[in-house]
């Protein structure tokens, strides 16, 4: 395992890449707005698997063949994109929330938040090169892997997911003030026009 001065300096260096507006922390303030903290977990639980696979995937080498078959990666960027959209222009339509109201209603299950939160992950090519780039200066090739890989990928899901809570806290914060404010209305349109940006993002990108 990696001493505890090179593991403060991955924490330090992640942190500041983590806590920066991206896709995920976008789509996480998205869902925060029209859904809570509470539900928006399990779209972070997606999120963080496929922060992990990504990670564990550009530590061992696997994201430079990725990266090398464009067409594939293409298509499931627009996977990713299209199911993005289409979750956007659901929110869109959708009846204004009631804050005091079951989260439940609004008939979004687990499962596509978590689905949501994986594709937006594993779909997005930054994430791919970042890892890559970052992770292996962390690894000392004279000592085993796994335990280092281990330890890296523990700091980074922590803090990526602290992120993520501070995120949807701050949306949820945001729906809030807009319902007191009378603007209740605009809580749907913000979350769902979020979601068609970090879209048209992961496209770009």
């Amino acid at each position: 395992m990696q001493d505890t001065t090179v593991l403060l300096a991955f924490a330090a260096s992640f942190f500041f890449i983590a806590a920066s507006p991206g896709l995920c922390m976008t789509l996480s303030m998205s869902l925060g707005i029209r859904l809570g903290l509470r539900r928006t977990l399990w779209m972070m639980a997606g999120e963080l698997i496929g922060v992990g696979l990504v990670a564990a995937a550009a530590a061992l080498g696997v994201s430079s063949l990725l990266l090398g078959a464009p067409k594939a990666f293409a298509l499931f960027k627009l996977a990713g994109a299209a199911y993005l959209f289409w979750s956007g222009w659901q929110c869109w339509r959708s009846p204004t929330p009631d804050l005091q109201a079951p989260a439940q209603a609004d008939g979004t299950t687990r499962t596509r938040l978590a689905l949501q939160g994986f594709l937006t992950a594993a779909s997005n090519p930054k994430a791919w090169a970042f890892n890559a780039a970052l992770l292996p200066p962390f690894i000392d090739a004279a000592r085993p892997l796994a335990p280092q890989l281990s330890a890296l990928l523990v700091i980074l899901l922590s803090i990526e997911f602290l992120c993520l809570v501070g995120y949807a806290q701050g949306g949820r914060t945001l729906a809030a003030w807009l319902h007191r404010g009378g603007h209740g209305r605009w809580l749907n349109r913000i979350s769902g026009g979020l979601m068609v940006g970090v879209g048209i993002w992961l496209l770009l990108s």
